[in-house]
């Protein structure tokens, strides 16, 4: 492993590259990752970065949307395979359909979208400003999409405001299910629960906190509890372990794996890298227009 870490370091200095990684990739991939985080934090590094090639462990949304922000710069995703099951439950069509049934109510769209979709939407946010974002509509009714649980956690924490949501979700999340958290609890009654808002509300209602990965690991860190039952992906449990090795994290159940997200392997990042292949495009206009939502949000979470 050390001699592969040091060719894709090299590089990465040959190339002027960086390599963003999503929190749910495969922990070695933090060895030669210049950023790790959500999609928030990814997105804004993405929208900062000088370099001329960007390496995007995660899936294909996330790698189309630093083509969108760096449209001269060379976006490279290792594995073509790593798409997210929720982002394609909406096409463009299905979300025209869905905007006609609510005509003249802003439509907010979670960054697990394609492009396309972005390009119809108003404003796009993540799992740690979706709250922010919809707030800032000053709107009292709001279209979103496609996660209906996280529009409905939105909802939830918002008076007199009416979340409209599309009906995806994240298949990994819902694997958890109200059962888990109460087994949990009986099995480690000191315990946190911390949730991920892409959980069915019935989960989310049970949790001690409630937020983004990010969220989840700022709240693990500050904590001076030294016991927590994480409700997401696994990715985000390795390395709260890591990092924090005088605390226990206890996965609330060991399938909470999103198998896109685990597609990447250092060899990927080094043949991406070393061949620079399957580089992502998007075509001018569609890329123009889904701007506009993206920038709407990095504007809001300044």
């Amino acid at each position: 492993m050390n001699e592969i870490i040091t060719e894709i370091n090299k590089l990465k200095k040959e190339k002027n590259a960086v390599i963003l990684a999503h929190s749910y990739q495969n922990i070695e991939i933090d060895k030669v990752a210049d950023y790790v985080g959500d999609s928030l934090y990814l997105s804004q590094m993405a929208a900062k970065t000088d370099a001329e090639i960007i390496i995007f462990a995660g899936v294909y949304f996330m790698a189309q949307t630093a083509k969108i922000l760096n449209p001269d710069k060379k976006v490279l995703l290792p594995r073509l395979e790593s798409g997210c099951l929720m982002a394609d439950m909406i096409n463009l069509k299905q979300l025209r359909e869905f905007k006609a049934k609510y005509p003249d109510i802003p439509a907010v769209c979670y960054i697990n979208s394609t492009a396309e979709v972005k390009t119809e939407c108003d404003i796009c946010c993540t799992s740690s400003n979706a709250l922010k974002i919809v707030k800032s509509l000053n709107a009292n009714k709001v279209l979103f999409l496609p996660d209906t649980y996280l529009g409905k956690w939105v909802e939830s924490k918002l008076d007199g405001v009416e979340v409209i949501t599309y009906h995806g979700y994240c298949p990994t999340h819902l694997r958890i299910k109200p059962e888990d958290i109460h087994n949990a609890r009986k099995n480690y009654p000191g315990a946190k629960v911390l949730a991920h808002p892409e959980c069915h509300m019935e989960v989310t209602k049970l949790a001690d906190y409630v937020g983004s990965t990010t969220g989840i690991m700022k709240y693990a860190a500050e904590s001076r509890e030294k016991q927590f039952i994480i409700a997401t992906e696994k990715g985000v449990v390795d390395r709260l372990k890591r990092d924090y090795p005088e605390k226990e994290f206890i996965l609330i159940k060991d399938n909470i794996i999103c198998p896109n997200m685990k597609w990447h392997t250092l060899d990927d990042i080094y043949n991406a890298l070393k061949q620079e292949q399957h580089e992502i495009t998007v075509d001018k206009d569609t890329a123009e227009k889904a701007l506009l939502c993206i920038d709407r949000m990095l504007e809001v979470s300044k």
